[in-house]
């Protein structure tokens, strides 16, 4: 079986599915790899590492012409890349890749029309046994850390505190809001850096974990039994909760030097968590960042891409953070993207097993039909008939 890595399309993205490191798990399956010329330059991998490590060096043509194309972003993830990408791949080829197939469902449909079998890599469970392929924890947890490194380099304070002969100067005061991978690594960062660090997160369970990292909980009296959905994601709770919170944010987010929020909902607009009204409470210099940005921001202000400025506040708008450290990023996207591929295909055939929960849960499309239950509902489809598991 051949399995074809492109090189990425998506305007600024640098990491690559795979690395050369990777290519010797899958050569012991048999699965013979070819990349595309170029595909890991952005993240400092050369096409002579590839090489060095048994897989063939070819046109983009050729890579998406595999049984088997792994991306960073696919799909509704690219909608005008993948567009083309399609047009070049071969009925009954299967697609790996971050897809986005709940904010773009109808490009999941495009691909089935198509006869690929695509698995989307952001809607891996949160299960135990499928810890060592989950993509968006991966790459939160970088987004996390660089995250801090931007708040300090606009901050016009230095986050620790520091006894001098000028005097002393006391601690950033930094403000996390969400304690999910992203939120937990900022906590631990900005805690290295010296920083005075809370946070907030509507499971209250996580506590001990952001006091184990040296950080200070904030409690607000809210009920928040229902913010976790299926499979370990967040759920999306109803703006009257919303405003509550951020009453009760209020003055944290006016004591604090940064505010980093991270409150994602898979498929769904982020919510509100900071607006207008809080960002003014907030001192002259201060730093929001706003994780979210990309799902349209946890701040009302936030301009995704870009850094606007209120009343001397900066609301920071990062897109893509994982791609700005890209070869740690490629690492671990293509240790991800490879435990993946072991289990769909551990005999060196893809078996799609609908037994498997993980590979069950990420089947967004396969034998001509949009496979999985939410994309079809969005699509307006009737729920599929029960489909038995195959080789593929």
């Amino acid at each position: 079986m051949i399995v074809g890595v492109p090189k990425e399309t998506f305007a600024g993205e640098r990491r690559a599915a795979l690395v050369p490191a990777a290519l010797d798990r899958l050569a012991k399956i048999n699965l013979d790899v070819v990349i595309e010329a170029g595909a890991g330059s952005s993240a400092g991998f050369s096409d002579e590492q590839y090489e060095h490590k048994g897989a063939r060096i070819a046109t983009r043509g050729d890579a998406l012409a595999a049984d088997v194309v792994l991306q960073v972003r696919a799909l509704g993830a690219n909608p005008e890349g993948s567009a083309a990408d399609l047009d070049v791949m071969k009925s009954g080829a299967v697609l790996v890749a971050q897809c986005e197939p709940l904010s773009q469902p109808e490009q999941v449909q495009r691909a089935a029309e198509r006869g690929i079998t695509a698995f989307a890599m952001e809607l891996i469970p949160r299960i135990s046994r499928a810890q060592s392929m989950d993509v968006l924890s991966s790459m939160a947890s970088i987004a996390g850390y660089k995250s801090v490194l931007m708040a300090a380099n606009t901050l016009p304070k230095m986050f620790p505190m520091m006894i001098t002969a000028a005097g002393t100067i006391t601690p950033a005061k930094v403000f996390v809001v969400g304690a999910g991978v992203a939120g937990l690594q900022a906590i631990s960062t900005a805690r290295r850096l010296g920083a005075v660090v809370e946070a907030y997160d509507v499971r209250a369970a996580v506590k001990q974990e952001v006091e184990s990292l040296g950080a200070t909980f904030i409690e607000l009296e809210l009920e928040t039994s229902a913010a976790e959905g299926k499979g370990g994601y967040a759920k999306a709770l109803d703006e009257d909760f919303y405003r509550r919170q951020r009453e009760m944010m209020l003055r944290v987010v006016a004591e604090s030097d940064v505010v980093i929020t991270t409150a994602a909902v898979p498929g769904k607009k982020a919510p509100i968590l900071l607006t207008r009204e809080m960002v003014d409470q907030m001192k002259p210099g201060a730093v929001v960042i706003d994780l979210a940005a990309e799902r349209g921001g946890n701040c009302e202000l936030t301009q995704p891409g870009e850094t606007a400025m209120e009343h001397g506040v900066a609301i920071v708008g990062p897109v893509n953070l994982p791609s700005t450290i890209p070869f740690h990023a490629s690492q671990m996207y293509a240790r991800n993207l490879s435990n993946f591929l072991l289990l769909l295909a551990p005999e060196g055939e893809v078996n799609v097993n609908l037994e498997d929960e993980i590979i069950r849960e990420t089947l967004l499309c396969h034998q001509g039909e949009v496979a999985h239950p939410m994309l079809r509902e969005r699509l307006g489809l009737e729920p599929a008939a029960e489909t038995q598991s195959e080789g593929s």
